[in-house]
């Protein structure tokens, strides 16, 4: 049943693209219908073209967080914070501070994403008193993560080898084909899907340091800063090459110029543009993945030769990947008689962000059933049916967002497998 509210608003919005309070305000509609990913997109597209508009801070960093984004809603909430007068922004140097960075300087992030120890007699290990260059970027020294660690996926992973790693890693053979080394990669498809955990994979297989970047890392108050910040985090990549550099929501930074109202959001794209023209010859060791939900929205500059020229559909993941990931989220809790084959034949078109939230939907259950009872016991098959019978799959509304798209923009045949999941699923 739809909401006359919304409704209204989305026509209004319709009408009105630039019309920042009612975008905002259909924003604030959509979170409260628990439509937060279609809310973060609305939010992003005032955002991209007034990046000072605390109203849009607001909800883009709620809608972040109801997406599983914390990081991102993070980044968003200090913005607000700094127009507001607290503490939690302003210029250059008074961002917040990343995990893996701060006085010891940049480190290796472990799995659960805190900084491991470091052994001081290890060579390769940073100077206590080293500089910090990372800018208060995510930066990730050697990703230990492969993708022989990534459950399942196989298509996917045939796709970055065939694409990416493969000419890398055999240069004499691309140049004999008459192939290309330049460019970058971009992975899209819905949210929370294991776009982020597939670039770490890429870095891991190059040995490579893994250099996250997001919205929160680049916006600025401040007339040039993006832009300044930008530069800076392809200067650190060229300076610690190998290294990834890897887009988070790329889409927002390189938003079609067409849809920006101020220069602000335009300078940001053109300074992307420039950064990456040329990595071919100026950035050896620099490798440049992105992902984005909203491949639409990417300006088409960028993906022009030289730039995000090549591209790989991430869908949710398939019976063997599923397993594999509740296998990860069940084994430090008190499990009975639980079969994760069968849980994963029941997740059909459920992302990896769903199967988590199944997981530990189920233990909240047991564990308040604990509290009633007083008595502890396990999580058993029960639980876990219980708790996905009660959850709604987040990639539906996406699918039925992406056709659109997709079906009118297909140039050259860029949504063919996209088109072919969403019917086969019938998902549109």
């Amino acid at each position: 049943m739809t909401d006359p509210l919304v409704d209204a608003l989305r026509a209004a919005v319709e009408a009105a693209p630039q019309n920042a309070p009612v975008r905002v305000q259909l924003a604030e509609a959509l979170l409260a219908q628990g439509e937060a990913e279609e809310a973060l997109l609305h939010a992003r597209a005032v955002l991209a073209a007034s990046p000072a508009d605390a109203p849009a801070l607001g909800v883009a960093a709620r809608a972040a967080s109801a997406n599983g984004q914390d990081d991102v809603a993070a980044g968003y909430a200090q913005l607000r914070d700094a127009l507001a007068g607290g503490t939690g922004g302003g210029r250059a140097g008074g961002g917040r501070q990343r995990p893996g960075t701060g006085p010891r300087g940049p480190a290796r992030i472990s799995a659960r994403g805190d900084e491991e120890d470091r052994d001081p007699a290890d060579p390769e290990s940073p100077d206590e008193d080293a500089p910090n260059d990372s800018g208060g970027l995510f930066v990730e020294r050697a990703s230990d993560v492969t993708l022989a660690d990534v459950g399942g996926m196989t298509d996917v992973k045939r796709e970055l080898e065939r694409s990416f790693l493969g000419p890398l890693r055999h240069p004499d053979l691309t140049a004999h084909y008459g192939a290309s080394l330049g460019g970058g990669l971009m992975l899209y498809g819905p949210p929370g899907c294991g776009k982020t955990l597939l670039a770490r994979a890429v870095a891991g297989e190059l040995g490579a340091q893994f250099v996250s970047i997001g919205l929160q890392d680049v916006l600025d108050l401040w007339l040039g800063e993006s832009e300044r910040k930008l530069h800076e985090a392809f200067g650190y990549a060229r300076r610690h090459a190998p290294c990834v550099l890897f887009f988070d929501e790329v889409d927002a930074l390189g938003q079609k110029r067409g849809q920006l109202k101020g220069g602000a959001g335009r300078n940001v794209v053109n300074q992307l543009l420039s950064e990456m023209d040329g990595m071919d010859s100026q950035d050896d060791g620099v490798f440049v993945l992105a992902a984005t939900n909203h491949p639409w929205d990417v300006d088409s500059a960028l993906r022009r030769p030289g730039r995000f020229d090549r591209s790989v559909l991430v869908l949710p993941p398939d019976a063997e990947a599923r397993a594999a990931i509740f296998s990860l989220h069940l084994r430090d809790r008190p499990v009975d008689g639980v079969d994760v084959q069968r849980l994963a034949k029941r997740t059909d078109g459920f992302s990896g962000a769903d199967v988590a939230l199944v997981c530990r939907t189920a233990t909240a259950n047991v564990m308040e059933d604990a509290m009633a009872s007083g008595t502890m016991r396990p999580v058993r098959q029960s639980d876990l049916d219980a708790a996905i019978a009660e959850t709604r799959p987040s990639t539906a509304p996406w699918f039925k967002l992406a056709y659109n798209f997709a079906a009118f923009a297909n140039d050259g045949g860029e949504y063919d497998g996209l088109l072919a999941y969403i019917r086969k699923h019938r998902l549109a």
